[in-house]
Order: C-alpha cells, then sequence, then structure tokens
C-alpha cells in the first residue's frame, strides 16, 4: 500500500540537568526563538520556531549521551519502518508514539507520525 514520508525535522538529545541552559544555547546559536515546552513523565521537550522550511527542531533531556538525531515523518509509520528496512536499517524500539531506528551506518533516527502533510515541503510517495 502506498504511502507518504519526509524528512520532519532535527532532534537535539541533551544529557543535562539544566534543559533551561541546552534550550538558551541552542536557540540563541540557531538564531531560532523558543517555542512550546512539554513535559511528558521523565521527558522534558522545548520546540524551536520560526526554522527554515517548516523544520521541526526541538531540544530534547535524554539520559543517552548528547548527540543530533533526524525524524522522518510518515502518514503510515509501519509502512515506512518495513520500507527503511529493506533499505538496512534496524528498529532498536518503539518509544511512546515513534520508532527508533539505526541506520546500516550506525546513525540512530526516528520514524514520526506525520502531523501536517499539506505544510512544508511536498511528502515523498512511496
Amino acid at each position: 500500500m502506498a504511502h507518504r514520508s519526509r524528512l520532519s525535522g532535527f532532534i537535539i538529545d541533551c544529557n543535562t540537568d539544566d534543559h533551561a541552559a541546552a534550550v538558551d544555547f541552542w536557540s540563541q546559536a540557531l538564531g531560532y526563538p523558543k517555542g512550546e515546552h512539554l513535559l511528558e513523565e521523565d521527558a522534558e521537550y522545548t520546540s524551536l520556531k520560526d526554522t527554515p522550511s517548516n523544520l521541526y527542531v526541538e531540544v530534547q533531556k535524554v539520559g543517552h549521551p548528547s548527540r543530533v538525531h533526524l525524524d522522518i515523518e510518515a502518514d503510515d509509520q509501519d509502512a515506512e519502518v518495513a520500507r527503511l528496512e529493506a533499505l538496512g536499517a534496524k528498529r532498536v524500539g518503539w518509544v511512546k508514539r515513534w520508532w527508533v531506528m539505526e541506520a546500516p551506518t550506525g546513525q540512530r533516527f526516528c520514524v514520526v507520525k506525520m502531523k501536517e502533510p499539506d505544510k512544508g515541503p511536498a511528502p515523498n510517495q512511496w
């Protein structure tokens, strides 16, 4: 069955006790104002606004080493995961509402649910 996907954005994973300071740094470093702040169970996130091409950029407090990862959004997450597995990616695990994946080259990324298919660049159709 056909599905659509595209690059959603970049998540800046920060292993820190001071999420606010991390957000301040990345907001100022990238020149994007702070957006929505969300506390969810043991997770903390703050989006950055006014990014190019409607890319979603978020600072996330994490318990693993700091890194940057990208999100791919899809209107059918399972179909997108299957497509990426056929290309050599591996499922790492389901977290809350998304799949954490690993590329054949070792980078981690997430497959998330597409939020606004009519905004931003047109999704790829597979």
